[in-house]
C-alpha cells in the first residue's frame, strides 16, 4: 500500500500545491480541512480515492489526532495573517503547530514539516511574527528532526497579493503601499510544494528560509505587476504613521461590530510587520542546500495576470493589431 500524507491546511494556497505534488508522487494524501465540502476541487490531484479533504479543527487535540492516525508523515500549511473569532494568532500560529507535533510524535511519526515566514522572531512586536516563531518552537520540541519552511511573500494563481493589488487597479488610478522601500524576495509557491516534498520523503531537514531570485521593493513590485498588466497607476507611500491611524480605525470597527465588519484592508499587526524587510537572512540554507533552483517571477506572472489587462485575454492581439496598422 503507498505511503499516507495528512497536510493541514491542504485546500489553502500552498497546501494545496503541496497536495498536487504528493499524489503525483504516488502518495495518498489526507487534505484535513475546516469545510470539506469546499475543498472538493483537491480530489482530481491524483486517481479516485487517492486525494481525500477531512473534516479537522486544529484547535482540537481529538480531532486532529483522528485525521492523523494511519499516516506515515505529516504537513502543517494553517496560518492566518489576520485573527478571527477564537482563530487568533496564539490559537492557530503557535498552538496548533505545536499541537500537530506532539499528536504526530505520540502516534510514532517522525516526519513532519511547517510552513513558517520569513521574519518569525519571539521578541517581535508583531503578534503574527511572534506566534509563527512561538510555532517552530513548539514543532521542534517534538519533532526535533522536523523541516520547517520560512517563505518569504509567496506568489502564484491564487496568491492575495498580486491577484489583490491588480484588483485594485480596475476601479482605482491609485495604488496606495504601506512601507514602499520595504524589500521583498518573492517565491513561487510551487518551489515552496517542492521543498516541502523533500521533507514528507525524509530527503532534508532543518530550517530553510526561502526567496526567489529577485530582491525588490515594494514599490518595485507593484511596478512590475503594473507593467505585466498594462496599466498606468500612481504607486502611492503611505507613511507608516498614517498607515497605523487607518489600521486602528478599520481594527476598531471589526471590534466594535464584533466581528461583523471584517478588517480586510489593513491591521495594525501588519503595519507593524511591514516596517521589517521580507528576505532571506544572510547565512540561512535555502533552495540551494536543497537542490532547487526558483522560479523567476517575471516568468509567471502574465501566466496569470494576464485577466487585469484592459482588454483581458484579448489585450496582446489588439496591441498586435495596432502595430499593424501604424507599420
Amino acid at each position: 500500500m503507498s505511503q499516507l500524507v495528512t497536510i493541514y491546511g491542504g485546500s489553502g494556497f500552498v497546501g494545496r500545491y503541496i497536495a498536487r505534488r504528493m499524489a503525483k508522487a504516488g502518495w495518498r494524501v489526507r487534505v484535513a480541512v475546516r469545510r470539506p465540502n469546499e475543498a472538493i476541487f483537491v480530489k482530481p490531484y491524483g486517481v479516485v480515492g487517492q486525494v481525500e479533504p477531512v473534516l479537522c479543527n486544529i484547535r482540537d487535540d481529538a480531532s486532529v489526532a483522528a485525521v492523523m492516525h494511519g499516516a506515515d508523515a505529516v504537513v502543517n500549511c494553517v496560518g492566518i495573517l489576520a485573527p478571527n473569532g477564537r482563530n487568533t494568532f496564539d490559537a492557530v500560529q503557535a498552538e496548533g503547530p505545536e499541537r500537530i507535533a506532539r499528536i504526530a510524535a505520540e502516534q510514532g511519526i517522525t516526519r513532519m514539516v511547517h510552513v513558517s515566514a520569513i521574519g518569525a522572531d519571539m521578541d517581535s512586536d508583531s503578534d503574527y511574527a511572534r506566534t509563527k516563531a512561538e510555532g517552530e518552537a513548539g514543532v521542534l520540541k517534538h519533532q526535533p528532526d522536523a523541516m520547517i519552511l520560512r517563505p518569504s511573500i509567496v506568489f502564484g494563481p491564487e496568491d492575495e497579493f498580486f491577484n489583490r493589488f491588480a484588483g485594485m487597479t480596475r476601479v482605482s488610478p491609485v495604488l496606495p503601499v504601506v512601507g514602499a522601500k520595504t524589500l521583498f524576495q518573492p517565491v513561487y509557491v510551487d518551489d515552496v510544494a517542492r521543498a516541502a516534498v523533500k521533507g514528507v520523503t525524509g530527503d532534508a531537514s532543518g530550517v530553510f528560509e526561502l526567496g526567489g531570485p529577485a530582491v525588490m521593493s515594494f514599490r518595485q513590485l507593484m511596478v512590475q505587476m503594473l507593467d505585466v498588466i498594462r496599466r498606468r497607476r500612481l504607486v502611492l507611500n503611505i507613511p507608516f504613521w498614517a498607515a497605523r491611524v487607518m489600521a486602528f480605525g478599520f481594527d476598531m470597527l471589526q471590534a466594535v461590530t464584533f466581528g461583523l465588519v471584517r478588517n480586510g484592508f489593513i491591521t495594525r499587526d501588519q503595519v507593524r510587520n511591514l516596517r521589517r524587510d521580507n528576505v532571506v537572512a544572510e547565512g540561512a540554507q535555502g533552495f540551494d542546500a536543497l537542490g532547487i533552483k526558483p522560479v523567476a517571477m517575471a516568468s509567471v506572472l502574465p501566466e496569470y495576470l494576464w485577466r487585469f489587462r484592459p482588454s483581458g485575454q484579448y489585450d496582446a492581439i489588439k496591441e498586435s493589431a495596432r502595430n499593424l496598422r501604424s507599420s
